[in-house]
């Protein structure tokens, strides 16, 4: 059995049809932060809790208008003329992403630097360095959520594509309409 046979819904399976579902997203991000719990090492709970922190913003969201917040780009449309957009920041955060075919470590730390360095504290910084230093080398990595067969492989693709459909969906999104993100 592999980590994907075991999430509630995969990126495969979110409705992006007329738009990124919200709520199909979020229980597959939820998936991705159980995900850490398989590397094996307590340096990842705080990566846990700031993705947490970053799907609840949004869940929080989504539920004061489920139905105006129903897809991410109508999310993220309907909170644009607030001064705070507390859900737009929290999927900006959820959303960056670098290279996923280097090594995960890398690839991390860019994410990392790239994104949330600025906005955490002398005394945070290092708790994430120690996270990304505890990343296990890819193949390792695979053997941990049982990418064992060609099959498994497989799947892991699908998702991994899946994913990445939706993160170019996003990051256009933010691309087309700047003002979204303006300030963050």
């Amino acid at each position: 059995m592999t980590y994907f046979d075991t999430v509630t819904r995969s990126y495969t399976q979110v409705d992006t049809s007329s738009g990124i579902k919200t709520d199909e997203f979020l229980e597959a991000t939820e998936g991705v932060v159980k995900l850490f719990d398989l590397l094996g090492s307590a340096a990842f709970s705080v990566v846990q809790s700031d993705m947490n922190g970053n799907i609840k913003k949004i869940r929080d969201r989504f539920l004061k208008d489920p139905v105006a917040n129903s897809t991410l780009e109508g999310l993220t449309a309907a909170e644009a003329p607030e001064k705070k957009r507390v859900a737009t920041e929290g999927l900006l955060w959820l959303t960056r992403i670098e290279n996923p075919t280097e090594e995960l470590a890398a690839s991390f730390t860019k994410a990392y630097e790239n994104s949330l360095r600025k906005f955490h504290g002398i005394m945070v910084r290092p708790v994430f360095a120690l996270a990304m230093k505890a990343c296990p080398y890819r193949k390792d990595f695979y053997q941990k959520i049982g990418i064992t067969t060609d099959d498994a492989l497989e799947l892991m693709k699908a998702w991994l594509q899946a994913l990445e459909a939706i993160i170019a969906t996003i990051q256009a999104i933010f691309t087309s309409h700047p003002e979204y993100i303006k300030g963050m």
